[in-house]
C-alpha cells in the first residue's frame, strides 16, 4: 500500500516545481515590460536591471507608434496572420479528411510523398527561384503561399478523422449527405480541439514570420513587424521623439519587444484549454 505521507511530498515538490518553472518563464517578460516603461536614468542608475519601476512612461510606446513603419509592420504582420491561418487551416482539413478515407485509390502513396517531404526537402535555393517564377517574389502573398500547408499539421488531423468511428459517417451517407456535406457537419463539428491546436500553431509561426520576408521582400513597405524589431534591435544609436526627447535605443528595443509579443500572449488564454485535448486526441499513433 502506498504511503500517503510519501504522495504528498511528492505533490509539494511538483507543486513547487512548477512554481519555479513559471517564475523562470515569466522573469524575462516581466523585466522586458518593465524597462519598457522605466525612465532611463532610472534604468542606468539600477545598472540596467529593473522590475518594479519606481516611475512610469510611456515615451517609448509613443515613439515606438509614432514611426510610420511600425503601424505599416502591423497590418501587414496582422494580414500575413489571418491568411495563413485560414489558408492552412482549408488546405490541412481538406488533405487530411481525404487521405483518412481508406477506400481512397492511391492512399497510401500520397501519404508517402507528404511523408516524404518532411524527410526531403529541395533547399532554399529552389524554393526561391519557384517564388520568383511564380510572380510571389517582393509581395505579400511570398510569406503566405510557400507555407501554406504542414505536413506535420496534416497527419495529425488525419490520424484525428481516423479515429473518429466510421458509423458516424456512414450514417450521414445514407441520409444522402455527400463528402463535403458530411466533412462539413459531421466531422468538422467534432475536430474544433484539434483545429483550435493547429490554427494556435498557424497563428504564432505567421505572427512571427522572418525569415521568408528577408528571403523574399525587398520593399520597406512590405516587411512585417519582426523585421522592423530586429532593425531596432540591431540599433546602437539613440533615437529623436518630437525633436525635445532623447529616447535611448534599449528602452525603445525593450517596448517594441513587448508590442510585438502582447497579441500572441493575449489570444493564448482563449485557446488554451484546447490545446492539451487537441494535441491528446490528435496525437500521431504508432
Amino acid at each position: 500500500m502506498v504511503n500517503r505521507g510519501n504522495e504528498r511530498y511528492f505533490d509539494y515538490f511538483i507543486n513547487i516545481l512548477l512554481i519555479l518553472l513559471a517564475v523562470i518563464s515569466v522573469f524575462p517578460l516581466l523585466y522586458v515590460f518593465a524597462v519598457s516603461i522605466t525612465p532611463y536614468s532610472e534604468v542606468l542608475r539600477n545598472g540596467g536591471f529593473v522590475l518594479i519601476p519606481r516611475r512610469i512612461t510611456f515615451e517609448a510606446y509613443k515613439a515606438l507608434f509614432g514611426m510610420d513603419a511600425i503601424p505599416r509592420a502591423f497590418l501587414v504582420t496582422s494580414f500575413v496572420t489571418v491568411m495563413s491561418t485560414l489558408i492552412n487551416l482549408v488546405l490541412t482539413v481538406l488533405m487530411a479528411y481525404t487521405l483518412s478515407r481508406k477506400h481512397l485509390v492511391g492512399r497510401s502513396f500520397f501519404i508517402f510523398l507528404i511523408v516524404f517531404t518532411m524527410m526531403f526537402g529541395g533547399g532554399l535555393i529552389p524554393t526561391y527561384l519557384v517564388v520568383k517564377g511564380t510572380g510571389l517574389l517582393n509581395t505579400v502573398w511570398a510569406m503566405i503561399i510557400p507555407g501554406a500547408m504542414s505536413t506535420w499539421n496534416v497527419l495529425v488531423v488525419k490520424t484525428f478523422f481516423e479515429s473518429l468511428p466510421e458509423e458516424l459517417f456512414e450514417s450521414g451517407r445514407i441520409d444522402g449527405a455527400g463528402e463535403f456535406t458530411v466533412l462539413l457537419r459531421l466531422a468538422l463539428p467534432l475536430s474544433i480541439p484539434v483545429l483550435m491546436t493547429i490554427g494556435l500553431f498557424c497563428v504564432v509561426g505567421s505572427w512571427n514570420t522572418f525569415f521568408s520576408a528577408v528571403y523574399y521582400i525587398t520593399d520597406p513597405g512590405l516587411n512585417p513587424l519582426q523585421v522592423i524589431i530586429r532593425g531596432l534591435l540591431l540599433s546602437s544609436e539613440q533615437m529623436e521623439y518630437n525633436a525635445d526627447i532623447v529616447l535611448p535605443t534599449t528602452t525603445l528595443q525593450m517596448a517594441s519587444v513587448v508590442a510585438a509579443s502582447l497579441p500572441v500572449i493575449v489570444v493564448y488564454p482563449f485557446v488554451q484549454k484546447h490545446l492539451t485535448k487537441g494535441m491528446l486526441i490528435g496525437a500521431v499513433k504508432g
